[in-house]
């Protein structure tokens, strides 16, 4: 069969630029930027418009995304788990609002399991991770052998943030909450699933799914293991792979060991 003739460079190089564009992207780089897109320089350019004018009374815009307060000092956090639950829904001291609900944990306290995520799903409204990360956690615990009563499901963040500020949320204390909720809940042993959880309680997760020193807390330790985050782990087949081996690792040596 013969070989189609290549199309002219005027069309290939046309077709390159609207592909880029498709692609979002309108600008290259190098010490300035250049804006593919802008007009010639022998036509002026557009005018912005005219900012409306605020009177005084109008109120302010509220923010694109919550932003987190500084947690309140210890003195006003409940010391009851029913008590942190209704807190969890409805103090103003956690953030400043946001688009999604505020979800609360689910379980009892003195669980066999704690199992802690950055953060409730997108679509979760009246239970944590009723989506798909919670059907991968839901079938990795039928898959371990963990039945779900026996497991307290818990965010670090009490509700979604689709871009989180992680530098501003541990400089707010929730590293000394999450570890006050631990203290509440009772678990025999602690699973947190997000690489920036760890290092709120003081533990460095730069290499991947980790058992953890023993959390201490109020005298007693309890064993705590570190992994990525549910998202990362439905995006990719090794890193479920890895936090399984972990897992037994974890769970299995611990008893050859006891």
């Amino acid at each position: 069969m013969a070989e189609r003739p290549p199309p002219p460079l005027p069309d290939e190089l046309a077709a390159a630029f609207d592909w880029w564009r498709d692609a979002g992207v309108d600008c290259d780089f190098a010490e300035d930027a250049t804006d593919w897109l802008a007009p010639p320089d022998d036509q002026p350019p557009a005018k912005p418009a005219a900012a409306p004018a605020r009177t005084a009374t109008s109120p302010l815009a509220p923010p694109d995304k919550p932003s987190h307060a500084i947690v309140a000092s210890r003195a006003v956090w409940p010391t009851d788990l029913a008590a942190f639950r209704e807190w969890w829904l409805t103090s103003d001291t956690l953030d400043h609002g946001g688009v999604f609900p505020r979800v609360a944990p689910v379980g009892q306290a003195r669980r066999a399991l704690m199992v802690v995520v950055n953060q409730p799903e997108e679509g979760d409204h009246e239970r944590l991770l009723s989506g798909p990360e919670g059907a991968l956690l839901h079938g990795f615990l039928r898959a371990a052998g963990v039945e779900p009563e026996t497991v307290y499901l818990a965010s670090l963040l009490p509700r979604h943030d689709p871009a989180p500020d992680w530098p501003s949320i541990r400089s707010a204390g929730f590293g000394d909450l999450l570890a006050h909720h631990i203290g509440l809940a009772e678990p025999q042993r602690i699973l947190l699933l997000g690489r920036n959880i760890p290092p709120l309680l003081g533990h460095d997760m730069t290499q991947g799914p980790a058992i953890l020193p023993e959390f201490n807390q109020q005298g007693r330790s309890i064993p705590a293991m570190g992994a990525g985050g549910l998202a990362d782990m439905l995006r990719s087949a090794k890193r479920r792979e890895r936090f399984w081996r972990c897992w037994l690792d974890w769970t299995y040596g611990k008893r050859r060991t006891d």
